[in-house]
């Protein structure tokens, strides 16, 4: 289980004024994202960041657990992005939420969860591999929350099922995800056989007939046209 470090490099936040979507527009205009910060007691700050350090942040290997220094008007505080929003066709950032961390207090985190190793049922068995549970709902203090949380499948076969209580245990977190809750077993996956030429024949004789009221509806008409035979015109009297 490895453990996430605080990320060296510093967030620059510049305070601003919130406004309406021409104000928003305005910060993206010249190259930054609108962003709030907030938490440890103190009143939201509406600021403007620059969208290459958040991104940097995102894709490091703490991702969004990463805790970074966050330097507002000249105050530094330790802080982490706790959401974000993307512009759904250039896939620029658009608006982020940052959170003040106080590196004494346990927080709440959702930690991504790794497989390691083949397992039995895989190896020997010839099954396959299924995760269910991707990630776990941790606390921790910030400066323990782990890059990610691995768990060894190797013995795992076909039967058997592990489970969030199944996690390596650390004293330094606390899960709070479901115990009982399943993360990773092996599936077998059963190969449609083609259909033969007399199950097709059979499928076809067991085609539904067509419905009675029909056939009856045409038989009605047909009897109902013979025993009513068309009339010959009355020829005028002279």
């Amino acid at each position: 289980m490895a453990t996430a470090t605080t990320e060296k490099s510093t967030l620059e936040a510049q305070p601003r004024t919130p406004g309406t979507k021409n104000d928003a527009r305005r910060v993206r205009r010249e190259g930054k994202v609108p962003a709030v910060v907030y938490g440890a007691g103190k009143d939201a700050l509406p600021v403007s960041v620059d969208p290459r350090q958040v991104s940097r942040i995102l894709h490091s290997q703490t991702g969004h657990n990463t805790v970074f220094d966050l330097t507002v008007g000249g105050e530094l505080t330790k802080a982490m992005i706790v959401d974000w929003q993307y512009e759904p066709i250039k896939g620029s950032l658009l608006h982020i939420d940052l959170k003040r961390i106080a590196m004494d207090k346990k927080l709440t985190v959702k930690v991504p969860i790794e497989l390691v190793g083949e397992p039995a049922g895989v190896k020997q068995q010839g099954g396959i591999l299924e995760q269910i549970s991707r990630e776990v709902e941790v606390e921790c203090l910030p400066g323990d929350i782990p890059n990610e949380i691995q768990l060894d499948v190797s013995q795992l076969v076909f039967g058997t099922v592990l489970r969030v209580i199944d996690l390596p245990k650390d004293d330094k977190i606390k899960f709070l995800t479901d115990p009982d809750q399943p993360v990773a077993h092996v599936i077998t996956v059963k190969e449609e056989e083609a259909p033969t030429v007399d199950a097709v024949a059979g499928e076809a004789a067991a085609a539904p007939a067509e419905p009675e009221v029909i056939k009856k509806g045409k038989q009605e008409t047909e009897e109902g046209a013979d025993a009513a035979p068309e009339k010959p015109e009355k020829k005028e009297k002279k």
